[in-house]
Formats: structure tokens, sequence, C-alpha cells
């Protein structure tokens, strides 16, 4: 999940860009995860009124608060 939370702070980010920024996890993998973070009230969900529909996700403003220890922790472990 702190994949997730880190790749979302540079702002809107479909599931296809998760996807991709992730490497090899499931799509029902990633959904269930998305679906948490929404729920934690760390994720915005966004369905966009496009053809086709597609759907971003951003950081909430309780997300954001997260960043500074986000971009710590990936620092850490570069």
């Amino acid at each position: 999940m702190l994949s997730i939370l880190y790749a979302s702070i540079e702002g809107a980010v479909r599931f296809n860009e998760f996807s991709e920024s992730l490497g090899r996890v499931p799509p029902a993998t990633l959904t269930a995860r998305l679906n948490e973070l929404v729920d934690a009230g760390l994720l915005q969900r966004r369905v966009l009124d496009t053809r086709p529909p597609a759907v971003e996700y951003r950081l909430t403003t309780t997300g954001k608060r997260y960043e500074p220890l986000l971009r710590e922790l990936v620092r850490c472990a570069g």
C-alpha cells in the first residue's frame, strides 16, 4: 500500500498508471488495495466523464500528510 500512496504523491493517477509503476500486481489485488485506501480516507476516487469512462485516484488531505514519511522511506530504501 505504501507504493500506491507514493505513486500518488505527484497528483492524480489512473489504474493503468498504478499497474505500470507497481509491476506484477494482479488487477484484483490492486483494486482491493485501492478500495482499502479510499475507505481509509487516504485516497480519493473520481470517475471522469470521458469515453470510455476512466477513474483517477489522488491523495486526500489526510493522505498528503504522509508525503514526508513516504519520501523518507524511499530515500532510506534507495
